[in-house]
């Protein structure tokens, strides 16, 4: 267990008693919300100066997110990675922990990019931390497809970070290097079957896999949310891709909810192989009407930190603050290309209303048909 309080602070807590505790954990240490998630009620505190003011902006937050003010403080790692571990857990007492996923590439502690295996983690580093994980659940009776999720330091020491109770957006990952349907094991275990997965199976991934999440944000203007009205898509197929949205040409974005447009997954032999079809398909990848994360992506696997995988929970903010608003896109650089979508797409709708413009027209010919129906 990462060092950190052992219960919260509620309203009622003292100044002093929160920094006497702080003094106890000792710093930097990270401020966090009992109720959060995707980063809100998130503070890091470098220095006991920082720590007051940090705990009431984190309590704020929570409090207008989750409706929840209770914060607790927990020592902060110095560039850890984030890695967790997929679970499968039926109602007769089997836990089944999958191959590893890395989750470090974050954006204000939201993940942006998933991927399947980690490159920091050797054979006997994910054996202990599938059975750790496995341990935490069944110590609580735990079914259903659920995630453990750790911190790795530097040293290859890991630490938990919380469970998940649910699938997760990054489940495709898993998924594609394992062959393992985990929507499809979630109904079978409700439905109270064993499960008949060989342990190994789930841990000796297959392939490599890797997810972006596209969202309609404008990296350009600090990632700001871009709703708006979606008027065409054009999304790459064919072997090794998988993109898993919601989202279809005359789709609304609205301004009230997550912006994401889909998930894009793609997978290969190796991580180089991966990489490269999805620096293929991001160049192909065409969203119009709202501006997206694709550009920032374009940029992102081109970075020899991304290539390399020498990166961390720290790594895209510190990149991104280098940046200085240096802007993703050239003006003008995809605007020749998304004419040439839109105006195909609006030639075929002609040319579909032409073809059936004289079927509707026909009054003989509904006469015809409901004279049929009649018959």
């Amino acid at each position: 267990m990462v060092p950190g309080t052992e219960a919260a602070f509620e309203d009622s807590a003292t100044e002093a008693e929160i920094s006497a505790a702080a003094e106890r954990i000792g710093y930097p240490l990270v401020v966090k919300a009992v109720a959060g998630g995707g980063g809100k009620g998130m503070r890091t505190v470098n220095t006991p100066a920082d720590l007051l003011p940090a705990v009431r902006t984190a309590k704020s937050e929570a409090g207008s997110a989750f409706g929840d003010t209770a914060v607790y403080l927990e020592r902060r790692l110095l560039r850890p990675r984030h890695i967790e571990i997929q679970l499968l857990a039926d109602t007769h007492g089997t836990v089944l922990p999958f191959v590893e996923r890395e989750c470090s590439i974050q954006r204000r502690h939201q993940k942006v990019v998933e991927e399947s295996p980690s490159v920091a983690l050797n054979a006997e580093t994910r054996r202990q931390m599938a059975e750790c994980a496995a341990l935490v659940a069944k110590s609580v009776g735990y079914t259903n497809a659920g995630t453990i999720e750790f911190l790795l330091d530097e040293d290859g020491k890991f630490y938990f970070l919380e469970m998940n109770t649910r699938l997760q957006v990054e489940h495709p990952v898993t998924e594609l290097v394992t062959g393992i349907d985990l929507v499809q094991w979630q109904l079978r275990i409700a439905m109270g079957e064993r499960l008949t997965i060989p342990p190994e199976r789930a841990l000796t991934p297959v392939a490599h896999a890797i997810e972006c999440r596209i969202y309609a944000e404008d990296p350009d203007a600090g990632f700001l949310p871009a709703p708006g009205l979606v008027r065409a898509l054009s999304i790459p197929g064919g072997p090794g891709i998988r993109d898993d949205r919601g989202v279809a040409p005359g789709f609304d974005i609205p301004v009230f909810y997550d912006s994401m447009i889909s998930k894009l997954i793609v997978w290969g032999d190796s991580r180089e192989d991966a990489i490269a079809r999805l620096r293929r398909v991001l160049l192909e990848y065409r969203v119009v009407g709202v501006k997206t994360t694709v550009p920032f992506f374009q940029w992102l696997v081109d970075q020899p930190e991304f290539v390399e995988a020498r990166f961390d929970t720290t790594y895209l903010d510190r990149v991104l603050a280098e940046r200085k608003g240096e802007p993703f896109v050239s003006p003008g650089k995809n605007d020749e290309e998304d004419a040439v979508v839109v105006a195909a797409i609006a030639a075929w709708l002609r040319t579909h209303r032409a073809a059936a413009a004289p079927e509707r027209r026909s009054v003989w010919r509904q006469a015809a048909r409901r004279d049929g129906l009649r018959g």
